[in-house]
């Protein structure tokens, strides 16, 4: 497992858009269809998985997104200390879900970047590189989608009105906060 070393560390901040880095964050990718499976994360996680398509559900301490039928990101709604990349939900799934052969769960903390995009024109943003159409999108509260950005695989988190989450592989970005910057210089 790798450890969580490398931050972005530049936070933008325009007049209609703010961007900054939301970590540590714990997250954890499952996958899985069964309902013993179904039955497992739920009582592990004592919240219910999304099966709609686009969706997303919410505990006081964590969030589930919704990435295909049989797929799931699991974000911790909290931070976690920096020193470690151990986490307890992760252990309680293992031995509930994996050890059991009822799915898999992978940690993928180290993976994703989570960027907290806010402010009045953020779907200006997103339509300027984003083949997605958000109209459905900024309506929804909890609506989620996997898109491009800038030709960046993407997965958006409609958390409140004018507030997403985006979730990017750390390898990218940097170049994706690289573009967005360019883009709230010329607005």
């Amino acid at each position: 497992m790798l450890s969580y070393n490398q931050e972005i560390n530049s936070e933008i901040n325009g007049n209609s858009v703010s961007v900054k880095e939301v970590a540590p964050i714990m997250k954890l990718n499952l996958r899985g269809k069964t309902r013993e499976f179904f039955t497992n994360v739920g009582k592990s996680l004592n919240m219910i998985l999304p099966t709609e398509a686009n969706t997303s559900s919410s505990s006081d301490k964590l969030t589930a997104i919704w990435l295909s039928p049989d797929e799931w990101m699991i974000v911790s709604n909290e931070t976690t200390s920096k020193e470690t990349n151990t986490y307890q939900l992760n252990d309680i799934l293992f031995n509930n879900i994996s050890k059991k052969s009822l799915g898999a769960v992978t940690d993928v903390t180290d993976q994703f970047v989570q960027l907290e995009i806010k402010g009045d024109k953020i779907y200006e943003l997103f339509s300027s590189g984003c083949p997605f159409n958000f109209n459905e999108f900024k309506k929804k509260i909890g609506s989620t989608t996997q898109t491009l950005l800038n030709n960046i695989d993407v997965i958006l988190h409609n958390k409140d009105k004018n507030n997403v989450n985006l979730f990017v592989r750390r390898s990218f970005a940097e170049h994706l906060i690289n573009w967005i910057e360019d883009f709230v210089s010329r607005i």
